[in-house]
């Protein structure tokens, strides 16, 4: 698809990606590491709190402080273990034949879909503790998240994982825990667009117009640009092994498959918010 935008011919000489990576950990003290993909989310938890803590001083906030508090631990939690659960449902099944397993977050593995129904299920658990409208505070965390996953992209690119397709761009590169064929650097197209992109486009829509007083209007608009953002780089990303039979069979990654109820959920929240009347501005007790 893209690579047919690229001039004809490949590379005269791959690019390899043991090159321009800095190590799995930015430090290690004794049996301690302190791993980039764990810095990604602890960067990610931090911006989204400071970000939360600044975006209810603006008029017409739907939650104070105190429910910042509360959905900071929540959410963290809800990210954790919704994506360790639903990587180990959607992608690695055979966890569950030794359940500790599921546990062992150390040996990587994250499910996006799994963190966003973990997210979910945090909001709606605030939302409803603290009597707030379960959908305005969804446009506000949803503003957030693409921090996380530009972050969380990097990491999979500096650890080397989660590589792409075999291509003949220019940019094509050779990731040494794949194998010597040049492939699409598919992380860093995620960490563009599901990232970099649509943080710019949410950060825009909240502080530069009246989207956050149309309920409902941040959170589709996110789940709508996440969504397309996701079905189109799987197209360059290779497909988990376990699953490669999968999308002989139909057509399809497994996340593609999963992407496609966010694409629509994300179409019909929008038209929602567009067409009722903005709420009135005021502040959260």
């Amino acid at each position: 698809m893209l690579s047919l935008l690229a001039a004809s011919g490949g590379a005269a000489d791959p690019i390899y990606w043991s090159d321009y990576n800095l190590g799995e950990a930015l430090f290690s003290i004794g049996w301690f590491d302190l791993r980039y993909y764990s810095l990604a989310y602890l960067i990610g938890v931090i911006f989204a709190y400071w970000h939360l803590s600044k975006m209810i001083k603006s008029p017409g906030a739907p939650l104070a402080q105190r429910h910042v508090d509360d959905l900071f631990f929540y959410c963290t939690l809800g990210v954790i273990l919704g994506g360790r659960i639903g990587y180990s449902v959607f992608y690695q099944p055979g966890m569950w034949e030794n359940p500790l397993d599921v546990l062992k977050l150390w040996e990587g593995g994250m499910s996006f879909h799994g963190g966003l129904v973990g997210v979910l299920l945090a909001i709606l658990w605030v939302s409803r503790r603290g009597n707030l409208s379960f959908l305005r505070v969804c446009d506000y965390i949803a503003v957030n998240v693409p921090m996380g996953m530009l972050l969380g992209r990097l990491a999979n690119y500096n650890n080397g994982e989660l590589w792409g397709r075999a291509a003949d761009v220019p940019w094509a590169m050779i990731f040494a825990k794949a194998d010597e064929v040049p492939r699409h650097p598919s992380q860093l197209y995620q960490a563009g667009l599901e990232g970099l992109a649509l943080l710019i486009i949410l950060m825009l829509l909240f502080w530069k117009t009246n989207a956050r007083f149309r309920p409902g209007l941040l959170v589709g608009v996110f789940t709508l640009g996440m969504g397309i953002a996701r079905f189109v780089n799987e197209f360059f990303r290779e497909p988990d092994a376990q699953l490669a039979d999968f999308v002989v069979r139909t057509g399809l990654s497994m996340g593609q498959w999963l992407t496609i109820p966010l694409i629509l959920t994300g179409l019909i929240v929008t038209i929602y918010a567009v067409t009722r009347k903005p709420v009135g501005t005021g502040s959260a007790a």
